[in-house]
């Protein structure tokens, strides 16, 4: 069996179980993925699928013809996932969500949201200088280093730049429950990435 599936995050809701409890859930499209390329212990030195998920305006040639022995789809992401037997499947097969079951905990991986260009108060929580006593650098970082020693910027100094865009991998999240007539599956809590973004599904063994 495959160890994990392709996504696409959708929204959140909430959802009221047995118990009666309201319960904030992710829904995620889950898959369906088309098995593109098999991997062996005889040909690669272990056990894999690559799916395939998604679909694009165009491909390149090179592209096309590695996924022509599965029927020719333009995929969007392509994904290798462990697989305790690649026999199980054939090139152009369909993985879809039941490969999950309700109650089941699996991790969720995901690009972050981009925050864009952002200053040192946003991105790390620096504090910012005082806004009285005739301070003017309010939102500034600050000194980055000394003039004699060690004369240079430290590697990794806290600094503006760039913020999201991170991959995250957020385990131990649990599966509230499967509707494979929707095509998607409903997960306890938040998942990383914003909206119409790729996660990959991952049992946890």
């Amino acid at each position: 069996m495959s160890k994990g599936i392709i996504g696409k995050k959708l929204g959140m809701t909430r959802l009221f179980v047995e118990e009666g409890r309201a319960v904030m859930v992710t829904v995620i499209q889950a898959g369906p993925c088309v098995v593109v390329q098999k991997k062996t212990p005889e040909t690669d030195g272990y056990s894999a699928l690559q799916l395939g998920f998604g679909e694009r305006k165009r491909i390149n040639k090179p592209m096309a013809g590695h996924v022509k022995a599965s029927g020719g789809g333009k995929f969007e992401v392509l994904k290798e996932f462990p697989v305790d037997s690649p026999d199980q499947y054939e090139v152009g097969a369909r993985i879809e969500g039941d490969l999950f079951t309700v109650g089941e905990k699996i991790k969720i991986t995901g690009l972050s949201k981009g925050r864009g260009f952002t200053g040192v108060m946003k991105r790390w929580g620096f504090h910012g200088g005082r806004s009285t006593h005739g301070c003017t650098v309010h939102r500034l970082p600050g000194s980055i280093g000394s003039a004699t020693y060690p004369g240079r910027v430290y590697p990794g100094h806290k600094m503006a730049g760039r913020m999201g865009v991170d991959q995250i991998t957020v385990r131990n999240i649990e599966v509230i429950d499967v509707r494979l007539d929707y095509g998607v599956i409903l997960v306890k809590g938040a998942v990383p990435g914003p909206n119409q973004g790729i996660v990959f599904l991952k049992k946890l063994k």
